[in-house]
Formats: structure tokens, sequence, C-alpha cells
């Protein structure tokens, strides 16, 4: 076995660039339609405004930490913001240049064409004149004295021109109402070519209006990320729940972590802003003319033109539950499995829907982590209290970014009379869990679903997803006491088939790859395989370099960070590592050890991180079922053996794609997985 200081890891936040700049690459995919393109550039922005808002806040939270501290646990937070803004520049740059020659060049060629405020002829200059007046009450300017001081405050994430004038004693701020009048406004036009703006650039044109007794020197659009973690008091007495959403508003006052700001803006003017907002150098970030890029998710196509998105999937036909009138006896008789967004999440919603009018069904639970506004679950849970069910539904408050929403919902459904439980103390519920419970000959039987993804059908259809509908009394048993936890009416939920952290999850999957380890010491046959979302548990890590270093043969496919290193000699040249970024967003869940021979495969919602192991309530399941386990093993290897979509995850973190061998059949996994179960259920 090596010694601790031997293993060696990558810092998750650093390896999480790696993960964006997959997503960078799809931007640059020329086979991808171009419309689509332009989503993966808005995915991108859209994803580094979390990460400074929650990572690289984290991070500036360890700097106020007492220095001696940080140097006996090694921490370093200065030296990785430092790398980190490093390598955030390099891929902004390559951002803009992906932008600038390849997507507005082919937007242009498809007869789409962007005009910016420089270029407006009279016609348009006319147009934006008259567009201002109809919005005018929504914008708000101020002149800000310096160095004085004021009480400027920028919204976070929301667009801003900062206007320097001529006398630096002041300048002017604007806000771009963007959430009030969207972003992209598109030019009357009578000729087939399309003339789109922004709505930055109407602004931008009719600032001097604003500042009329002002000599105006610049115009620049400004950025404000804020820290959006909560820091509340999170003890056991008191309401939960209140306290965040009355923490809320933390989240719209926290700490600047980084303002993005027009390159072209003076140093003088930097100087200025930074000044007045109190930030230090190490916040500002420049870049481009626009910010917020994510508002490309609602870029227009006036051509309507089908090439340039992609084509469309139609959900695949369940071969027993599309057919099905009655869920409870055809579920009975066998599980059923679901994978979104290959097959309709439909199927789920009729389940809640059949359960909610069933005159058998009794009660019903389910956890919930991200609730979709008005939805068909929603209706059918309020559907069942009508109809005098009991409901206990468990609401994960402290979701990011979900809170308010769920904890509004959690109100709804205690004002219709369903037992509601929010959080607990120190630990977020990510368990996607359903019971519910049918009298059926005298006699309570419960039927189960368990699932990788929310309960939302809005992430369903863009979000790889695994999940099983049983009534197998073994699982349905050990699952009715996790609820029974999240109740507080258990304390442990005492299970030998179902993994629930935080009480056993860590120690069956340590002591499964230490019985991996030792059949390799015995000439056993063995190998363990895992899809997961993110890779950062030390002593899981640590454990797989021993497995790899025993002859244990090792394949994950992690889509999103790993502090892992693969393919180190003396380490984790056993272990080999893929991760795919493609038109959906792979987040399923899936374990599989070969047990000698008796293979186990598990399920659930649980990545092999620490907080999936030891923080949160997780349930992962295994799956008895033989077709299903055939289903899910299939699923895995055509993962496995993509060459289209797939990024060969190295010591060098240089992202390089698996390529196809010579005479090898071209695989990209997604569709294949959708070709594989259309065969399978529609044949």
């Amino acid at each position: 076995m090596l010694k601790p200081e031997e293993k060696i890891t990558r810092h998750r936040d650093l390896n999480w660039l790696s993960f964006n700049e997959r997503v960078l690459q799809e931007a640059q995919e020329s086979s991808t339609p171009l419309y689509e393109r332009l989503k993966f550039l808005a995915i991108f922005s859209m994803n580094l405004d979390e990460y400074f808002r929650v990572r690289v806040s984290q991070l500036r939270q360890m700097k106020r930490v007492e220095k001696s501290i940080r140097k006996k646990l090694a921490l370093k937070p200065n030296k990785t913001v430092k790398e980190i803004l490093k390598e955030v520049r390099e891929q902004q740059d390559r951002f803009g240049r992906i932008y600038r020659e390849q997507i507005i060049p082919e937007l242009e060629t498809a007869g789409i064409h962007l005009v910016h405020r420089e270029d407006y002829n009279e016609d348009q200059e006319e147009f934006a004149r008259r567009y201002f007046k109809k919005i005018r009450k929504c914008i708000n300017s101020k002149t800000v004295d310096f160095p004085e001081g004021s009480d400027l405050f920028l919204e976070n994430n929301s667009l801003y021109y900062m206007v320097s004038f001529r006398d630096k004693s002041q300048f002017g701020i604007v806000n771009i109402p963007t959430d009030e009048c969207g972003r992209f406004i598109t030019f009357t036009s009578e000729t087939k070519e399309q003339k789109i703006t922004f709505l930055d650039d109407i602004v931008k044109v009719n600032i001097p209006k604003l500042f009329p007794e002002k000599d105006i020197e610049g115009i620049y659009q400004i950025k404000l990320s804020r820290d959006a973690e909560l820091y509340i008091d999170d003890e056991i007495d008191g309401l939960l729940a209140e306290k965040i959403y009355d923490s809320l508003k933390q989240r719209t006052d926290g700490q600047p972590t980084r303002l993005l700001y027009d390159a072209e803006m003076p140093v003088e003017d930097q100087t200025i802003l930074r000044k007045t907002l109190k930030l230090g150098k190490i916040d500002m970030m420049p870049g481009g003319k626009y910010h917020n890029f994510s508002d490309y998710f609602s870029f227009p196509d006036p051509t309507d033109n089908p090439e340039l998105h992609y084509e469309e999937l139609p959900p695949i036909k369940h071969a027993v539950l599309e057919y099905s009138d009655n869920y409870f006896e055809d579920i009975a008789k066998k599980d059923q499995s679901v994978h979104f967004p290959y097959m309709s999440f439909d199927y789920v919603e009729r389940f809640l829907q059949q359960a909610a009018n069933d005159d058998l069904v009794r009660e019903i639970k389910i956890s919930i982590y991200r609730i979709a506004d008005e939805s068909v679950v929603t209706s059918a849970l309020l559907k069942a209290l009508k109809n005098g069910k009991k409901v206990t539904v468990f609401i994960e408050a402290k979701a990011r970014f979900d809170e308010k929403n769920n904890i509004d919902w959690g109100r709804k459904f205690e004002e219709e009379g369903a037992k509601v439980i929010y959080s607990y103390p120190k630990i977020k519920v990510h368990s996607k869990i359903l019971l519910v419970s049918r009298e059926e000959n005298g006699e309570m039987k419960d039927y189960a679903y368990i699932g990788t993804g929310n309960f939302n059908s809005k992430t369903s259809k863009i979000y790889c997803d695994h999940a099983i509908f049983t009534a197998h009394e073994k699982i349905t048993s050990e699952l009715s006491r996790v609820f029974l936890v999240l109740e507080g009416e258990l304390i442990i939920p005492r299970a030998k088939r179902l993994l629930i952290s935080p009480f056993s999850t860590r120690k069956v999957f340590t002591d499964m790859i230490h019985r991996e380890i030792k059949n390799a010491k015995l000439g056993k046959k063995v190998q363990i395989q895992a899809k997961m979302n993110s890779l950062e548990d030390k002593e899981i890590i640590d454990l797989l370099y021993d497995a790899s270093e025993a002859g244990v043969k090792i394949r994950l496919l992690v889509r999103g960070f790993t502090c892992l290193v693969p393919g180190v000699e003396n380490l984790s040249s056993n272990i080999y590592m893929t991760s795919i970024v493609d038109r959906f967003l792979e987040h399923g869940r899936m374990y599989i050890f070969e047990n000698d021979g008796n293979e186990e495969l598990y399920f659930g919602s649980a990545d092999w991180m620490t907080r999936n192991l030891d923080r949160r309530i997780e349930v992962i399941a295994p799956v008895y079922d033989e077709d299903i386990a055939r289903e899910f093993k299939d699923i895995l290897d055509i993962q496995f053996r993509d060459n289209v979509k797939a990024r060969i995850q190295d010591p060098t973190e240089t992202n390089n794609f698996v390529e196809a061998k010579p005479g090898e059949q071209r695989i990209r996994s997604q569709y294949e997985i959708y070709n594989y179960l259309k065969e399978k259920h529609e044949s």
C-alpha cells in the first residue's frame, strides 16, 4: 500500500475549470448545430457565474482564517485563487475568439445579423430612440460622487454601464433592465436578412440623454457577482426553514466575489470603480463589451431554421408503462425502469396521479430536492390531499438557489393538510425517493420509486437520469424506514440492502472496494466500474489507488470534477477515466463491483463526494431485476465505449477526445442509448 503522502490528488476547484473547458469545447465543435453551440456558450457563462458565487466565495472566506491555522491545515486560498483567475482569463479569451471568429460569422451566413450600436444606420438609430422611450420607466440612472464615497449598490449578476465623465469627481451608473425587457431586440425588416441588437446598445445610444449636463468620456459595461452562500446559524432549536427564508436577502447583499468589466475601460476608471465598491485588485476581471452570456439561452431565431438546432428526439414509449391502466398491478408483477430524457417524465407523473385517485391508496411519502413550479407532481400531491390521502412531503429548504420556491411550496402543502418536514440542521436531504402505501386484500402493500434525478419535469428533458419503480418488499420496507428517519421517528434506518447516507453508504462502498482488493490478491475475478457526477472523497480515492496497485481494473465515468488522478505509474495505472459532455447533462450514478463473478450493481443519488457520504441523506439501491440489471449495464457499457463525445481524463488534463481506432464504429453514447432503448421498448 502507498503511504498517504504518496497518494496525490487534484484541487477540486482547479479541476472544475477543466470540466467547464469541456463545455467550451462543445461550443467550438463545428458539427454541433449553431444555436446549440450558442447554448454551450451560455452554459459556460452560467457555470462560471455560479462558480464564482459559490466556490471562489468559499476560498475568499478561507482567507479570513488565521494564518497559523491555514498553514496547519495546508490551506492556500490566495495561491488557489490566483491560479483560478489565470485559467479563467485564458478560457475567457478563448470564449471571445469562438464567439467572434466562429459564431458571429456563421450567424451571418444563416442570414442573422447582430448589429452593434456603432453600426446602426439612421433607421436603426430612430428605432433605438423610439424603443428607449417605451422602456424609459425601467431605466435607473444615478451620479456617484468620488472619492467621498456613496451608497452605490450593484445587484448580483445584473448588468450596468459605468459612465465616465471628464470631471473625475463623479461617474454615472445606468442599469440595463434585461429582466423586464429581455436581452435581444429584433429590428423590423422588409428583407430576408434578420437584424438583431442588444438591449444594451439601445440603452447605450441614449445614455447622453440621462446625463445632459455631463461631458461623457466613456461608457463601459460591468457586472458584479456576489457570494451565494447563506451563513445562518443552523442549530437544532428554532425553525430552520424560516431562518433560511429570512436569510435569502443575504444572497442579494452578499460579499462581492468578482467584478467583470469591459477590458477597454481605462485604468483610472477601473481604480475609481474598485475603490468605490471597496474591492481588491484580485476581484477585478477584464472581459468583453457584453456580459451575461447566459442570456443566449433565449437568443431569437427569426429564420426558424431547423438546421440550426438539434434534431428532435421523440420520447421513447415504455414497453409496459405506456400502455398500463394500473401501474400498481404492473409494478407488482415486475420492477419497471425508466431513463430520462430518453423517456418521458410523464411516467412518474402518471404514477402519482394514479396514486392520488386510487381508492385503495392510503398514503404517499416523497422527498423533494428541487420543486418545479406549478407541475403535475405538485398538482397530484394536492389532489391526493383533496381525496383524503395522507401525504408526507420532505422538502429540502437548503437546495441552493431553490430555497424560496421550495419553502413556498412547503407552505402550500401545509395549508392543504400535508405533513411537511423541512431540512435537518447541518445536513441536506438529496435522495430522490417516493413511497406509496396501498391497501390490498386487507393488508398494506408499498410501492416505491427510487431515482438519480429530481422530481422535476423541466430538468428531466435535459438531465440523463435513471429510476426504478418497485414493489420488492425488502426494498420498500427499508425505504419506509428512511422516511421514518426523515419524520424523526427513527434515528438510524437499519438496512441490509439499501445504502443510506450518512449511515451506511461509506462503510458499504469501503467494504466492497476492500473486497475487490482482497480478491485481486487471491487471483479471483475483480473489477470496479462507476459512473458519477463528481469524485472528491479522499478516503474513497485512496482506496481506489490501493485497488489499482493491487491489480483491480477500475473504469470510471465522471462528468464533472475529479480529485483522483488516473493513469499514474505506481499509483493509478489500472484506473481509466473518461468524461462525457454532449447534448444532455450526464447526471446518473451507477456502481458495479465484480465480486468474483457475482456482480453487484447499485444506482442512486450519491456521488463519491464527502458531502454525499457524510452530510446528506442519500439512497443508493441495488438492482435485483435481472432484465433491468442487464439494461443498466448495457447503458454503462455504451457510455464506456463512447468515442465521439468522451474526453480522456489523465494527468495532463488536456481533455483530449477519445478517438475511434481504424475500422472501429463511431459511438456517440447518448444517441446510441436512445437507439438501444427504442429498439428494446418499441420493437
